[in-house]
């Protein structure tokens, strides 16, 4: 195993140590707003300065880019972090939430972790070397076609109203050519889904790269596929994501594509 994926690993799980040590103190933790349904708990900002102080001790060098304290540094690796993808789940106690890690080498992908810790799921990649789940090798699920495909989503919550309709339009469209669609509330462990096969597609509009990033690379080396709606590899700057086997992907895509020419 690569030696920085064995350092994002060893950072994400002592992040979800911290995690499940404040679980049944919920109602105690300090909760501020960063905006409208987007919140940080004191749990964030702990866990993102552990995963910060595990990568700093062995790459002090190396550049940041996390969803609480921003971008630090300047180099060629960039470390990309969400401490604690799913905070509205985790303040409410429902079990769904992740912390995810991806290092990138001069804006290409390299390695991934997307940790689980209510289930002690570890998943993980290396560009080139194919993507884990707790060590054993994962696939996307061999589904042909949208019907009797189960595709998971997230709902928009930082846009305008105009937004927001597209997506409805974009749900209602889905919901009739599929067997169903699932929102659990973390987009890292949606796309972890899609490459373990749980899921056979996924899509969202206006996630951050700290969401997407190391499900990005896990979905790929798990041979499938991921692209904004209009196709492209800019889904890190937009935000706006499709991913899934490679026939469900290109079904979903094309379902997408009228509800995403202005996106």
């Amino acid at each position: 195993m690569h030696g920085m994926l064995n350092i994002a690993i060893r950072a994400a799980r002592r992040a979800g140590e911290i995690m499940i040590r404040q679980w049944n103190q919920l109602d105690a933790l300090q909760i501020s707003d960063k905006g409208r349904h987007d919140y940080v708990t004191q749990v964030d900002l702990l866990a993102e300065q552990t995963i910060v102080n595990v990568i700093h001790d062995h790459y002090p060098d190396h550049a940041i880019l996390a969803e609480e304290s921003g971008s630090m540094g300047d180099h060629e690796y960039t470390w990309i972090i969400d401490p604690l993808d799913g905070t509205t789940n985790y303040l409410h106690g429902f079990p769904v939430f992740a912390v995810s890690i991806a290092v990138a080498h001069r804006g290409e992908l390299q390695h991934a972790v997307v940790y689980d810790p209510m289930r002690q799921e570890i998943f993980t990649a290396t560009r080139g070397e194919g993507a884990q789940l707790d060590g054993r090798r994962i696939r996307v699920s061999r589904r042909q076609h949208l019907s009797g495909s189960l595709i998971a989503t997230g709902f928009p919550y930082r846009f305008s109203d105009e937004r927001i309709d597209i997506y409805l339009k974009m749900l209602r469209a889905v919901m009739i050519e599929t067997a169903g669609v699932r929102r659990p509330g973390s987009a890292a462990l949606d796309l972890c889904y899609v490459a373990a096969g749980r899921v056979d597609g996924f899509w969202e509009l206006g996630l951050s790269k700290w969401d997407i990033a190391a499900g990005a690379l896990i979905i790929r080396e798990a041979g499938g596929r991921i692209s904004d709606f209009h196709g492209t590899d800019r889904y890190l700057e937009s935000g706006n994501v499709v991913a899934g086997n490679p026939k469900v992907y290109a079904a979903l895509s094309k379902l997408l594509a009228p509800y995403a020419r202005d996106l």
